[in-house]
């Protein structure tokens, strides 16, 4: 195994790399007696087969290597989708160099070579089963958005945990839910969305969604086949952006992951970071805020159980703020307002007063609280 860097203003449009870079990358091939080549640049298709000709094995650039990786973790039937149809969307591009012993033998008007119709046959199963899965998510899709509004119905609010891929999201998901999600120290261990409920003590329910980690440069065909996955990223209360505090290059982790979001519209959603694996740098938990005394920051061990206090602390600091509750006396006349505030799952207790007017104990948004108000 070796690695081998360069630096070119522009890549050649044949191999990627220059001529003596590749003569460089074939002597190290055959020094390692290798029989895999991965660029971590993307390539065409023409560049991937002249590569393959020139090196005599198989070269895959950085978005193939991340598609089989993909391909090993999915589990749930979902997740499965979501990786078929970024693999068709990769390959529907490269179907020409599976037909190279087909070549056109000659040209002109109302001639073609041997292999075109078996090209046009394969491109036109390609197209019909990426049509067929993207149905299938879209359904997918429809029933995350239903979920989503019985949320909001009953204002329980959803907490993403996100973050670069290995930075210990699902062992603190799995610690503070006591649930069973698949976690190991390797890249994408989660491809599938993990929705669960966890109470906070002296704030009730929120649902806390565990997502796919993040990578430097997502290629575009997986961001598209992975919507369903990133729309609970996309409309969550609040995110809870996990860092490896011990990784070597953390400051551009962390800015790869902000690009990200950016890149899929979740840039402005609140964010929590939460700075995970001190107990390899022998730190003690700690919890940072702003100028304002809001939460910013959780210093915690997930693995170790160290900071989920603080954690929850802060959890409970951030999603009360523009929360009312409180107890209120509504009269006969107003049970319009009653039958509402019933309806949206505000209420957690009522009693009657010998007048015959309720006392409700509500708690919901605030936002929503002035909205009733004004209606009613």
């Amino acid at each position: 195994m070796g690695f081998i860097t360069g630096h070119r203003r522009s890549p050649t449009a044949k191999f990627f790399v220059g001529e003596g870079k590749l003569d460089e990358i074939k002597a190290a091939k055959e020094a390692a007696e290798a029989d895999l080549v991965v660029f971590n640049h993307p390539l065409s298709p023409s560049q991937e087969r002249n590569l393959e000709q020139a090196l005599c094995c198989r070269v895959i650039a950085r978005t193939g290597l991340i598609l089989d990786i993909f391909a090993q973790r999915a589990r749930t039937h979902e997740g499965k989708l979501q990786v078929e149809l970024a693999q068709l969307q990769h390959m529907s591009t490269r179907l020409i160099r599976g037909w190279t012993h087909l070549e056109r033998q000659k040209g002109g008007i109302g001639l073609r070579g041997p292999g075109e119709t078996q090209l046009e046959t394969d491109r036109r199963l390609l197209r019909a089963r990426i049509r067929s899965i993207e149905s299938r998510l879209d359904k997918v899709r429809a029933q995350r958005a239903q979920s989503r509004r019985a949320r909001e119905r009953a204002e329980v609010p959803l907490v993403s945990v996100v973050g670069y891929t290995n930075a210990g999201k699902s062992t603190l998901f799995n610690q503070i839910t006591a649930s069973e999600v698949y976690a190991a120290d390797q890249l994408f261990a989660t491809l599938d969305p993990t929705l669960r409920r966890l109470d906070i003590d002296q704030f009730g329910p929120l649902v806390l969604a565990d997502t796919v980690g993040f990578i430097s440069h997502l290629p575009h065909a997986l961001v598209d086949a992975f919507k369903a996955t990133l729309e609970e990223t996309l409309n969550a209360d609040l995110l809870l952006h996990v860092i490896d505090v011990a990784a070597e290059h953390r400051d551009t982790l962390i800015a790869e992951v902000e690009s990200v979001l950016a890149e899929i519209g979740a840039s402005e959603v609140p964010q929590l970071r939460i700075y995970n694996k001190i107990d390899l740098l022998e730190q003690a938990p700690r919890l940072m805020r702003d100028e304002r005394g809001q939460p910013q920051a959780v210093y915690l061990s997930a693995r170790e159980n160290q900071g989920l206090d603080l954690l929850e602390q802060a959890l409970r600091e951030l999603l009360q703020s523009g929360i009312f509750e409180g107890d209120i006396e509504l009269a006969p006349a107003q049970g319009k307002l009653r039958a509402a505030l019933f309806d949206m799952g505000a209420v957690t207790a009522e009693a009657f007063t010998d007048t015959g007017c309720s006392v409700l104990s509500i708690r919901l948004p605030e936002k929503e609280w002035q909205r009733l108000q004004h209606q009613h």
